[in-house]
Order: structure tokens, then C-alpha cells, then sequence
């Protein structure tokens, strides 16, 4: 597939946009309700769309990037976030919230929508769930995309959050460890998930804890100054709070998976086929972790993108996640 690929990265672009014809809530276990919706095809390919965070939600940006006339579209809101319920700007967001949780809750989306199996796309923290889904439930999933991949290994977490790379940053690294007293500097992420954790509700301390904390990823997410994310100054403080909240929940808990789990357990995907788009430049999750994840899974294949870093708006990388869906939806 990878001549396919490169032939169709370099035209590639996302499709219009396109709304729901079909959503609601699923009620899964710990008091949740999971928003999710249905878009493009009744009839076409499956594929399930995981967001990034933990804690992130869906877009309407997210649905374009397959082929409304190929794919049967799925997307979700993850526990806590997005339009799902309780919010995680309140404590009960993170009750019941683990990623044996999130694979559940795949599995109990899947099921009353008929589906046996589907694709899965996902980046970032959307690549960490969808491996793990793919390894508990290897059966029921086609394909995978996988863009900046994240496994939760310590060496990651220590890249991100523990000095690596804030030698590329230093400047945006100082307005992340500012909040947090310097003789706590030496965890960070224990830091931010104590305080965002006894924070009351939305308060507007609570509020400047989370806008540092989603700031710092922010700020590194892409090495081009006219594509930055925005994230921090585009959403509104409940999503930004519901998104610190549960990334430091779920870091401060190693993601909940076992050290070096995603890569250990990669030849249970072996059957899989896969294309794992990584940026050269990825200063969030540098592109070591993509390809010990293409070495461990025989199924996969590993497109470098030269001169992107960790965004999916990316021009590169956005291509070749769209190649990619196209790709597969002839197979």
C-alpha cells in the first residue's frame, strides 16, 4: 500500500464538512453517558474515530477526514469530556475512568450499532486507546491509522513532562513549572494533578491551573508559526479544566497500563494491517515510540513525515492520515 500512499498523499485534502444523521447517549457502567454520533454512509466501511487528551472530545474537523460516501463514520466523546456525561470539570468526571474503562466503552458502542468489525484512527492519546483496544479485542478491528504515537512508557512521560523537552522550549517550560513551587518542580505532573484534583469545581483558580497546564502542549504541538493549535485561546475554560483534569488523572496513573505494555503486547495485533504516520519534528511525542511500535507489529507500516511535528493540521501529516483512509477503504 505504500506506493498507493504516497501517490495519493501528495492531492489529498480533507472532505466537506458533513453532519450527523444519526446520535445520542449510551448509558456504560460508573454513572456514564457517552455521547456519540454517526456520519457519512449507513452502509459503508466502519471506522471508529478516537480523539486525543485523555480528555479532548471529538470535532466536526474530525469527521473529514474520511470519505462520507466510503465510511460509516463513528465518533465519541470519551468519560468525562466533550458532550459525554458527568463532566469532568466536576469530581464525578473521573470516577469510573480508566482505560479498561475506555476499551469497555468501545466495546459497548460497538455492539448496538450492529458493527462487527471496524478502523480504527487515532492520534496521539487516540493511538494510546486504540492500541489497547486492538490487543484486548484484536478481532474487531480491520485496520488502524495511528498518527504521533503515544504508548505511556516512563521514558515518554519523562520526555514530556520531565525535562526532555523543555531543552527545545525553555521558554514555554518556565511558564509550565511558574504555577508549581520549585521544590515540588521535580514531578510536575503530580504536581498539576494534586491541585487540579482538590481545585473546587470551576473556580477561577482551578481554571488558571488547567489554561498552564493545556498551554504547555500548546505551545510545542507544531513547529510551524502559522499552523499553532490554539488549543488554550480557542476553548472555553469548562473543556480546557475537563481536559487537565483527565490527562493528569490518567499520567499520574501511568495511563493505567502496564510499563511498556502497548509495545509487549504488539504481536496480538499481528493479523492487523496498519499505517502509523509520525512527524519528524514531534516534540511531543518524539518519533522513537512510532517506530518501536512499527518494529513490534509485523502488520504495520511506518510513514516519517519530514517536516511536521506533532498537530494533525499539519499540511504533511494530514495528507497522509487522509491517503491512508482512502487506502483502506478500497480493501
Amino acid at each position: 500500500m505504500s506506493r498507493d500512499l504516497e501517490r495519493a498523499s501528495r492531492t489529498a485534502q480533507m472532505y466537506p464538512p458533513i453532519e450527523p444523521y444519526e446520535s445520542g447517549y449510551i448509558e456504560v457502567d460508573g454513572g456514564h453517558s457517552l455521547y456519540w454520533e454517526a456520519c457519512g454512509n449507513p452502509g459503508g466501511k466502519p471506522a471508529l474515530f478516537l480523539h486525543s487528551g485523555p480528555g479532548g472530545g471529538c470535532s466536526a474537523s474530525n469527521r473529514r477526514l474520511f470519505d462520507p460516501d466510503r465510511y460509516r463514520i463513528i465518533l465519541y466523546d470519551q468519560r468525562g469530556c466533550g458532550r459525554s456525561r458527568p463532566h469532568a470539570s466536576a469530581d464525578a468526571g473521573l470516577r469510573a475512568n480508566t482505560t479498561a474503562h475506555l476499551v469497555s466503552d468501545i466495546e459497548a458502542l460497538r455492539l448496538p450499532l450492529g458493527i462487527d468489525r471496524w478502523l480504527l484512527l487515532g492520534g496521539s492519546w487516540g493511538a494510546t486507546l486504540a492500541l489497547a483496544y486492538a490487543q484486548a479485542c484484536p478481532g474487531r478491528v480491520s485496520a488502524m491509522i495511528l498518527r504521533g504515537v503515544f504508548t505511556a512508557r516512563r521514558s515518554e512521560l519523562r520526555w514530556l513532562y520531565g525535562g526532555g523537552a523543555s531543552s527545545l522550549f525553555p521558554q514555554a517550560w518556565e511558564k509550565f513549572n511558574a504555577p508549581i513551587p520549585e521544590v515540588e518542580r521535580g514531578d510536575l505532573v503530580a504536581a498539576y494533578h494534586v491541585r487540579l484534583a482538590d481545585a473546587h469545581g470551576e473556580s477561577a483558580a482551578a481554571i488558571a491551573l488547567a489554561r498552564a497546564w493545556c498551554a504547555w502542549e500548546d505551545e510545542i504541538m507544531t513547529r510551524l508559526p502559522d499552523n499553532r493549535a490554539g488549543m488554550t485561546s480557542r476553548q472555553d475554560d469548562r473543556s480546557l479544566l475537563a481536559l487537565a483534569r483527565i490527562e493528569t488523572h490518567y499520567l499520574v496513573n501511568g495511563a493505567f497500563l502496564q510499563e511498556g505494555q502497548l509495545i509487549a503486547n504488539a504481536h496480538r495485533m499481528s493479523h492487523i494491517p496498519g499505517m502509523i504516520v509520525q512527524g519528524r519534528c514531534d516534540a511531543v511525542t518524539p518519533p522513537v515510540t512510532a517506530w518501536d511500535l512499527h518494529r513490534a507489529w509485523p502488520g504495520s507500516e511506518l510513514e516519517i513525515v519530514p517536516d511536521a511535528g506533532h498537530a494533525s493540521s499539519e499540511p504533511g501529516t494530514l495528507r497522509r492520515l487522509i491517503a491512508a483512509t482512502q487506502a483502506y477503504a478500497r480493501t
